[in-house]
């Protein structure tokens, strides 16, 4: 989907995914020292603001102008800096402390590029985290979207995170309200030596 349909997407709801944060972040962030952190794809805003209300200094990143814009009206008075832009190409000019991908599910070459531009932005020291559908979910769980494609893989993403130490790739389940079946993530956790 391009930068239209998403601007689409947001436009015809009052909010595409929920207010709160991912669940995985909290846990995550809990042990981290507050600093400098990037959402790359960010949408509707919420890991951003949820991550600036706790101190950070925070960078949201999406290519759809309509979302972005409804970031800043759900951040109110809280600092964001919100930045119309391609999570393939997005390039800060600087090192954050914390990069975050949350459910960005996009044809290979894209992503690997989305995921270099992540790597590349964490500082020394600095924290990688993504969440995303994992492609065992079309058969195993539910929600996401239905092509394989575009979920995530081990074998997908490993090669990616070469340059950091890899804390984490690997599944895990999420309940889904309303489900008798949960759903299966792929989580990428790593950090620069």
């Amino acid at each position: 989907m391009d930068s239209t349909g998403w601007d689409d997407r947001y436009e015809a709801s009052e909010l595409v995914w929920s207010a709160g944060p991912n669940q995985f972040l909290p846990p995550l962030v809990e042990d981290l020292a507050v600093g400098s952190a990037l959402d790359l794809a960010c949408g509707e805003g919420r890991n951003a603001i949820w991550l600036a209300q706790q101190g950070w200094n925070v960078t949201g990143v999406d290519f759809s102008p309509v979302g972005i814009a409804k970031a800043g009206q759900l951040a109110g008075d809280t600092h964001v800096d919100w930045v119309v832009g391609d999570a393939t190409t997005f390039d800060a000019g600087q090192k954050f402390d914390l990069v975050i991908i949350f459910y960005l599910h996009l044809d290979h070459e894209s992503f690997e590029s989305a995921v270099a531009a992540a790597v590349d932005a964490v500082a020394e020291g600095g924290t990688l985290f993504g969440v995303g559908h994992a492609v065992r979910n079309l058969d195993d769980g539910v929600g996401g979207p239905p092509d394989p494609e575009i979920l995530w893989s081990i074998d997908q993403i490993a090669p990616m995170l070469n340059s950091l130490e890899v804390i984490e790739l690997g599944e895990r389940m999420r309940m889904v309200d309303g489900s008798d079946v949960d759903a299966i993530d792929m989580v990428f956790h790593a950090v620069r030596i």
